[in-house]
C-alpha cells in the first residue's frame, strides 16, 4: 500500500462538477494498493496516517498528530501510485490493484480510520475526480506498508 500524505488547510474532491467531499484542517490522502496487500498493510497503515506527527505544537514544531489536532480527512483512491516507468515512457500498473479488489479494500481502509473518530471524506473510487488541495506548509510525505516491492 502506497499513500501520498499532505497537510491541508482546505481541499475538495468533484465529480461531474459536483463536489462529493471537502475538510478544513487535516490530511489530504492519495491511497493505492499493490497487487499483494493485505489488511495488514492497511492496519498498519492507518496507524501511521493517525499518529504522523506533522501538525504543529503551541513552538511551531511539527509534532502533533491528526488525532490531537481534530483534524480530519480527504481520501481518494488513486491506482496511478502504482504506475511503472522502467521501460518506456508509458506507465504500467501491473503492480497496482485491480479495482474489483481495490475497491473493497479502499473502503475499509476509511472504514478503520473512521473508527477512531476521525471524519473521513471520500472521493468516488474509479471516477474521474477533480481535486483541489491547499498544502499547507507545503508538507508532503510518502508512506508505504512494506519497504521494497
Amino acid at each position: 500500500m502506497r499513500i501520498v500524505v499532505q497537510r491541508s488547510l482546505v481541499s475538495s474532491v468533484s465529480v461531474e462538477g459536483k463536489e462529493v467531499g471537502a475538510i478544513t484542517k487535516g490530511l489530504v490522502l492519495l491511497v493505492g494498493f499493490h497487487v499483494d496487500d493485505t489488511e495488514q498493510d492497511m492496519d498498519y497503515l492507518v496507524k501511521k496516517v493517525l499518529n504522523l506527527r506533522i501538525f504543529d505544537d503551541e513552538e511551531g514544531v511539527m509534532n502533533r498528530s491528526l488525532l490531537e489536532v481534530g483534524g480530519s480527512i480527504l481520501s481518494i483512491s488513486q491506482f496511478t501510485l502504482y504506475g511503472d516507468t522502467k521501460k518506456g515512457n508509458r506507465p504500467s500498473y501491473i503492480k497496482a490493484m485491480a479495482g474489483e479488489q481495490a475497491k473493497p479494500m479502499y473502503h475499509a481502509f476509511n472504514d478503520k480510520l473512521r473508527e477512531h473518530g476521525v471524519t473521513v471524506e471520500e472521493g468516488i473510487f474509479g471516477a474521474d475526480m477533480k481535486v483541489s488541495i491547499t498544502n499547507d506548509g507545503p508538507i508532503t510525505i510518502l508512506l508505504e506498508s512494506r519497504e521494497e516491492r
